[in-house]
């Protein structure tokens, strides 16, 4: 079967459904809509009204597109319902009324948690494992203490495939889900097609593969490949990835003829290390492993993986939480040319005494950070290229110490403080920001329903056989390369990295692509790159947790970096919130490198 995908979040490219109807034959057609913080802005909406809360986007997609879909007969799986699937069903049945395109519309419900205060941290019973870390469902917790479940604005359990291969196998047309695995929308749309079991875990996780390759759109065909430029992939407007997937769940990643982009093994490599962690990716219907996988160049813009291996999926699901966590604003100061270190320590004494006085405000905010970019150059011919940035970032529970006693108390200071005074924004009002948590719950204690075409109800039963999750041991090392004359370069001469988020840590994956000399390029990468060396590289680092996993199949170790991102991408921690640029960070830096080894 051939299984597309056109959407990687809510907000990406709007014409990719009808790219990808019009490009070339499908069976099925995805659209992954949901995110971490897509669900804070669900929230937001459904607060406005009871009746929102999915994916708009995805319905106006539908007006141009339900007929194209209906006569090339592709199927359509998406998870834009969000908060509200049924809604947004609803909506489809109406939108199909008034095209007159007569389809079948089924969707999946259960996951919304949020009545179910017994299985959320701080309720009854308090959550489960809440500060488990799995591989492919990273998230440490940072619930519980004095917080009570009823504080959750959101709370949804990531359900499996099963309840999409049932809406399927009842004929409907289109399937609109809430919070499912990503990857569940390729696996769920597979084991219809070919009647997988919970018992055919290789080809589930063949099929967990695959959908985690598509799940991202066009990461997977050049888009934000560290590569790009060195194998010159036309990244202008790359297509979106399709499968071809097989009974076995052997599947072959490509895309439509004549679309931009690229597939190759660096760029299906790239997306396979995005946002997991170590050799067991933990689903609710599988656990693929990940250091079974096998990756082939087969023919032109097609990559063949294989050889995927699954495990019983372990008895718990996780549950994505958000909340409001409370008001944030930030002031940037510009710093132009000399006494750079000078003018950040006299700006920074100034506020901290405002602080202090309490002038203007109750009280100092709960929490202060100050960053100091050196983004400025000497002798710089551009005044921009001449300057630094110092951001400062407040937070606080009431909006009033946080807004123009702030930002107002830094404008004063235009003409009494260091000289070329001066900051990116007007004094600005708190916004409110939220915090995404993870725990895990009972996967029985979950309810998953499919509400077929007919309307009728199914309860879909979670896999029988579940397996305890426990990281797998790291292969043994290979042996280190000789020692021989080095060069000093960038760690990016030699390899590439894929960096992402989820909740409040960070994952960066690094890999070596395939070339002659590409199997002494991993044995001096797994060598080379351990846990002590990124905390030397990426000084932010170095008093965080970091664990390390070794993929030798994919010639690749993976990071994950807990707390790297506070409390999630809403909070807005750092510079880059969502970690996506950790990974070129990392390449840019420079290290001692074999010459034989180097381009």
């Amino acid at each position: 079967m051939r299984v597309g995908n056109a959407s990687g979040f809510y907000g990406d490219r709007f014409d990719a459904l009808r790219e990808m109807l019009a490009g070339g034959p499908l069976d099925v057609l995805t659209g992954d809509y949901l995110a971490e913080l897509t669900m804070l802005i669900l929230a937001r909406d459904r607060m406005k009204d009871p009746r929102a809360g999915y994916a708009k986007t995805f319905l106006r997609q539908l007006e141009t597109c339900l007929g194209l879909a209906h006569e090339r007969g592709v199927r359509l799986v998406v998870n834009a319902g969000g908060l509200n699937p049924a809604g947004l069903a609803a909506a489809v049945r109406e939108l199909t009324e008034r095209v007159g395109v007569p389809v079948r519309v089924a969707h999946v419900e259960g996951d919304d948690l949020l009545a179910r205060r017994d299985l959320l941290p701080g309720g009854d019973g308090g959550g489960a494992d809440s500060d488990r870390t799995d591989s492919g469902l990273t998230g440490s917790d940072r619930t519980g203490s004095g917080r009570t479940a009823d504080a959750y604005l959101t709370a949804n359990a990531y359900l499996g495939g099963a309840g999409i291969a049932a809406c399927l196998r009842a004929g409907a047309d289109v399937v609109v889900t809430g919070r499912v695995t990503d990857a569940a929308l390729v696996s769920g749309a597979a084991a219809a097609h070919f009647g997988w079991g919970e018992g055919d875990l290789d080809a589930l996780a063949g099929a967990v593969v695959a959908g985690h390759v598509l799940e991202c759109g066009t990461q997977a065909t050049g888009g934000n490949y560290a590569f790009f430029a060195r194998e010159r992939v036309d990244a202008r407007h790359p297509g979106f990835p399709l499968a071809e997937i097989q009974a076995d769940g052997t599947a072959v990643v490509t895309k439509h003829p004549g679309t931009g982009g690229a597939v190759t093994v660096g760029t299906v490599t790239a997306q396979l290390l995005y946002e997991t962690a170590g050799a067991r990716y933990a689903g609710p219907d599988v656990t693929a492993r990940l250091d079974t996988v096998r990756l082939t160049q087969d023919g032109t813009d097609r990559v063949r993986i294989e050889g995927v291996r699954g495990e019983a999926p372990p008895p718990t699901l996780k549950a994505g939480l958000t909340r409001f966590g409370g008001f944030r604003n930030e002031v940037v100061f510009v710093l132009t040319g000399l006494d750079v270190e000078e003018k950040a320590a006299l700006v920074r004494e100034q506020m901290t005494a405002h602080f202090s006085s309490g002038t203007g405000a109750a009280k100092p905010p709960a929490d202060v950070r100050w960053t100091l970019a050196r983004t400025d150059h000497a002798d710089a011919s551009v005044q921009e290229e001449a300057s630094a940035l110092l951001r400062l970032v407040v937070r606080d529970p009431d909006e009033a110490v946080v807004g123009r006693a702030v930002s107002g108390a830094a404008v004063e200071l235009a003409l009494a403080s260091y000289p070329g005074f001066h900051v990116t924004a007007p004094p600005g009002k708190g916004a409110p920001y939220g915090v995404f948590e993870a725990a895990y719950v009972p996967a029985a204690e979950v309810p998953h329903t499919a509400v077929l075409p007919d309307g009728e109800r199914r309860a879909i039963p979670h896999p029988a056989r579940t397996r305890e999750l426990t990281p797998v041991g790291d292969p043994a090392l290979p042996p280190p390369l000789p020692s021989g004359p080095v060069r000093r370069a960038p760690l990016g001469a030699l390899a590439g990295a894929r960096s992402g988020d989820k909740g409040g840590s960070a994952n960066v994956g690094v890999w070596v692509p395939e070339t002659p000399r590409g199997d002494e390029a991993w044995r001096w990468l797994a060598h080379e790159l351990t846990v002590e060396r990124l905390r030397e590289l990426l000084p932010e680092v170095r008093e965080l947790p970091v664990t390390r996993h070794l993929l030798p199949n994919l010639r690749a170790v993976n990071f994950v970096i807990d707390g790297l991102l506070g409390e999630g991408v809403a909070a807005q921690a750092r510079f880059d919130p969502q970690a996506k640029a950790l990974g070129e960070w990392l390449r840019a830096r420079h290290v001692d490198i074999p010459e034989d080894l180097l381009p």
